[in-house]
């Protein structure tokens, strides 16, 4: 079976694969003071959980945009796996034409999210928006060239920021809001937030499709993604394992003997 992990600034998100079939995935805090054997700990108290024999999985590949923790997850998997997993980067086989101006810059999740896009959702032109820690526009040509995109303030920074540097307004739990006018602090900061991502996202995927020549298929993933999709059309498919689809794809184009 092959690990697959997907280190981000706010979350790691951990799936097991048996052949192209997702067995189970986990999501869990990132935390650059825990060790591997600590992680460790947890996930496997969470393959106990999903009745996943550890034995059994003899392969991993590993997305990290969290310098600090990409040792500690390849220990991890050294260690507790014997696996050392497939760190993808810069070099690394994914069969994607990246035309960013310096391909260096182009987090190894946002290509991983492209390659994903491609086999499941295609043909391109697409657009992904992961809807996670920042909110991330990537955009994908007819030729399925790697374009560029646009980058935001995820919704849980932008909330933060709100709460730290307004003393009279506090923090609240982020849910579909009832009506767009709120009658009270808590239903006006949902509504601002949620309907101001909602007009964010539309407005930026306007501006990518019309650039796109008109037409472009729209994948989101992301944490908050199933928030938004309440409130707008834009989104095509919503797929919370996109990077996880990814991250197999790539180890499978990295190892296979042709």
């Amino acid at each position: 079976m092959l690990l697959t992990l997907d280190i981000g600034n706010t979350n790691v998100t951990i799936g097991v694969f048996d052949g192209d079939q997702v067995r189970a995935t986990w999501r869990f805090a990132t935390d650059i003071e825990r060790l591997a054997d600590e992680y460790a700990v947890m996930l496997l108290g969470l393959l106990n959980a999903a009745r996943i024999e550890p034995r059994s999985i003899d392969q991993a590949v590993m997305a990290c945009v969290v310098p600090e923790l990409a040792v500690v997850f390849e220990r991890l998997c050294e260690r507790y796996f014997g696996a050392a997993p497939l760190v993808v980067g810069t070099g690394t086989k994914t069969g994607v034409r990246v035309l960013y101006d310096n391909p260096r810059e182009v987090g190894a999740d946002r290509i991983v999210d492209v390659v994903a896009a491609l086999h499941e959702y295609g043909p391109p032109p697409l657009i992904i928006v992961d809807v996670g820690t920042a909110t991330v526009f990537d955009a994908v040509s007819a030729d399925g060239d790697y374009l560029g995109g646009a980058i935001a303030p995820g919704i849980g920074i932008a909330s933060e920021a709100l709460f730290s540097r307004a003393a009279k307004l506090y923090r609240v739990e982020l849910e579909r809001p009832k009506h767009a006018i709120g009658k009270n602090t808590v239903a006006a900061v949902q509504s601002g937030t949620v309907f101001g991502y909602v007009g964010l996202v539309e407005g930026v995927l306007a501006r990518f499709k019309r650039e796109l020549g008109g037409q472009a298929r729209v994948i989101a993933t992301g944490g908050w993604a199933a928030l938004l999709a309440q409130e707008t059309r834009a989104f095509d498919v919503i797929d919370p394992d996109l990077t996880l689809k990814g991250l197999r794809l790539v180890h499978e184009m990295n190892t296979r003997r042709d």
